[in-house]
């Protein structure tokens, strides 16, 4: 286990000595987008239809306004706090290529997040960079999701339904140029149960590829992306433009076959070194 304890503490959930984890690592490298940092290092982010503030201070992770219940059915999964990265890491480490990569990003974690939310958010991802996905998220959120509790800045997540019923010209705001047409496909097989993103436990991960390959506009690196960041099938290897600049400089001859078992994992520390350092 990566912390010593959890405790409450007043209004808030603490997390003791929590090993391998950074906030900016896990929460700015490409797998979430609804997060930002004050100047303090507060990191503020919409998630599971609520705010929720998260600061890591001398080892210790602090969440604002959690309890411990909602802290175990949530947050505890959504930043991987049960997984033990010091085996991970040694894992990785003994492989070629995977030292500097490693070593870049001592704090990163593989979020575990809504797979209706994934789905939309890697629609939108395509040909784009992660400051115009952020905008576009934003932007989607503010017309079309509801009001967080307490708040007049911040949005939920918008709901299949509330998006199923627009038309392309609804999303013009929003800017999402050709994939408008994607996003509605989706929200209309979503709301209307031909697509189920309930957890599909029982179903081998090429079938739920192939659901998600029946996706308006996803192909397979959305859906790669879904099934690691949504439904935590490890052993998705997303390949966007970076990770296929590691393949061809790094695994020419394909990525190691012992690590295929946590190959996503070790796909983020390898994406976020080549996307800062290019290669």
């Amino acid at each position: 286990m990566d912390y010593k304890s959890i405790i409450q503490n007043g209004n808030d959930v603490v997390v003791t000595e929590v090993n391998h984890f950074n906030l900016a690592e896990t929460l700015d490298n490409g797998q979430a987008f609804r997060w930002r940092v004050d100047e303090e290092g507060t990191f503020s982010g919409i998630a599971h239809g609520r705010r929720l503030d998260v600061e890591l201070m001398d080892g210790n992770l602090t969440l604002k306004n959690v309890t411990l219940s909602e802290f175990d059915t949530i947050w505890k999964d959504y930043f991987d706090l049960n997984r033990d990265y010091s085996v991970l890491r040694n894992m990785f480490n003994n492989c070629d290529n995977m030292v500097k990569a490693l070593a870049f990003s001592p704090g990163l974690r593989l979020m575990r997040q809504d797979t209706w939310e994934m789905l939309i958010s890697f629609i939108l991802s395509q040909n784009s960079n992660i400051p115009r996905i952020k905008q576009m998220i934003a932007l989607l959120c503010q017309h079309f999701g509801r009001p967080i509790a307490g708040s007049t800045t911040d949005f939920a997540f918008p709901t299949p339904q509330a998006l199923a019923s627009l038309c392309e010209s609804d999303l013009a705001p929003i800017k999402t140029g050709y994939r408008a047409p994607y996003i509605i496909d989706a929200a209309k097989r979503v709301a209307g149960g031909m697509l189920d993103l309930n957890e599909p436990s029982h179903m081998p991960t090429a079938e739920v590829r192939e659901a998600l390959l029946s996706v308006h506009g996803v192909g397979p690196k959305v859906a790669d992306c879904v099934l690691l960041f949504g439904f935590g099938r490890l052993e998705c290897f997303p390949l966007d433009v970076w990770m296929k600049r590691v393949m061809v400089t790094l695994y020419p001859s394909g990525f190691p076959s012992e690590l295929s078992e946590y190959a996503g994992i070790a796909q983020q520390f390898l994406f976020h070194y080549a996307r800062v350092h290019g290669l």
